[in-house]
């Protein structure tokens, strides 16, 4: 028989005796749930159709850890180049875009969450918007194959639900897109978006017991 996996971070010293001396008198009893994938997980690898290399918007991540699992955004992450970009022609108001560059911008997770509001499942998800002067609205897909603005009657029917976000004024602009998880606690973050000079937040809840 093999001995369990001591690797997995357990609420306190008590429960780790116990689960261990359980699993070993009990060989019947399923496994312990597989240690929460890495920040390099392969979900977060980019389409092979483009390159990394020479890409003019870089592919970035970011993760946070949240109920004893792993939720991590990866995207496309443009940049201005002196360009006016939101609520320009690019990105303008009122009109569906892709929330970053290239592929969908992806929320994988191995805890189920409240994003904004909208129950969303273990596994992963896409995001993009519809741009606003004053508030954005976020719409939540389980389509995740879709490339870039091809989003089809077919990628809008699996969608799960949309957050109305209000957008904040930022006083100097950001150069690159970025993507980032604030305010991180035991169960909750915000998801911060930033760019030009806008900031939107969405607050992130696991919500497994």
């Amino acid at each position: 028989m093999a001995l369990p996996n001591l690797t997995r971070p357990l609420p306190t010293a008590l429960f780790s005796l116990v689960a261990l001396g359980a699993l070993w008198m009990a060989p019947g009893l399923p496994e312990l749930a597989a240690v929460p994938a890495p920040a390099n997980d392969p979900a977060c690898t980019p389409v092979e159709r483009m390159p990394l290399e020479g890409r003019a918007s870089p592919y970035d991540s970011a993760q946070v850890a949240l109920a004893g699992g792993v939720v991590k955004i990866c995207y496309g992450s443009p940049s201005l180049r002196g360009r006016t970009m939101i609520g320009g022609e690019a990105v303008p108001y009122g009109q569906l875009w892709r929330f970053g560059a290239n592929e969908p911008t992806t929320l994988h997770t191995s805890v189920p969450l409240s994003v904004g509001g909208i129950p969303v499942p273990a596994g992963s998800v896409a995001l993009y918007a519809i741009p606003g002067a004053g508030h954005w609205e976020i719409f939540i897909t389980a389509s995740t194959d879709h490339w870039g603005l091809q989003i089809t009657p077919e990628v809008r029917a699996q969608e799960l639900g949309s957050i109305h976000v209000d957008a904040e004024t930022l006083e100097s602009p950001v150069e690159s897109m970025v993507l980032r998880f604030d305010d991180a606690g035991t169960r909750g973050a915000t998801l911060v978006f930033e760019w030009q000079t806008t900031r939107l937040s969405i607050p992130v809840t696991a919500t497994n017991p």
